[in-house]
């Protein structure tokens, strides 16, 4: 095979994927290459060296932490898909800011790195869910029913009775997973 890097940035996707097992068996010795990689001018070439961190188990949350914030929402989307597999909970603030992101992509794949997080994130998304943007508030709700950590039944409970149905709809599912799935009647 030709240098895995080369591959890695051709133009050619299928060169490009196949070129990371390569990449990922030399180990630690690729992190500062594809780090120095990630800090290119052209999008593509960032979105591959983020996708080659995701895969390598040498790669540091915090090295995937800064491309949250890329101005490419492909480059951005890597990042978050590659925290589900290197979660850290140096990476809960900029998740939690995620779901917010403007790509609808890229805000679910915060959630779901969220979700790997684990219990850690409970107390973060379960402020997310109580007030704000709905967009937000329904995807911390999403990863708060994938938890089922019996802290979010307030906010659950709360928002099992919002306007919007897919709150609802969440609110319920979480509440029903958590084995409280019965009618509550106001007096």
């Amino acid at each position: 095979m030709n240098d895995p890097f080369v591959e890695l940035t051709s133009g050619d996707d299928d060169r490009a994927e196949n070129a990371i097992p390569a990449i990922v068996r030399m180990g630690a010795a690729a992190i500062l290459p594809l780090m120095e990689l990630s800090r290119s001018d052209d999008p593509d070439s960032r979105w591959w060296a983020v996708r080659a961190l995701a895969a390598s188990p040498h790669t540091r949350t915090s090295d995937l932490i800064p491309f949250l914030g890329d101005s490419n929402p492909e480059v951005r989307s890597a990042a978050a898909l590659g925290l589900s597999h290197h979660p850290g909970a140096e990476a809960l603030p900029a998740l939690i800011q995620t779901l917010g992101d403007s790509d609808p992509l890229t805000a679910g794949l915060a959630a779901n790195a969220l979700v790997k997080l684990g219990k850690p994130a409970v107390e973060s998304l379960i402020a997310a869910a109580g007030e704000g943007d709905p967009r937000i508030r329904i995807l911390a709700l999403r990863a708060l029913t994938e938890l089922k950590d019996h802290r979010a039944i307030p906010v659950m409970m709360k928002c099992s009775e919002d306007d919007s149905a897919v709150l609802g709809y969440w609110a319920q599912k979480g509440l029903e997973l958590l084995g409280l799935d019965m009618v509550y009647i106001k007096p």
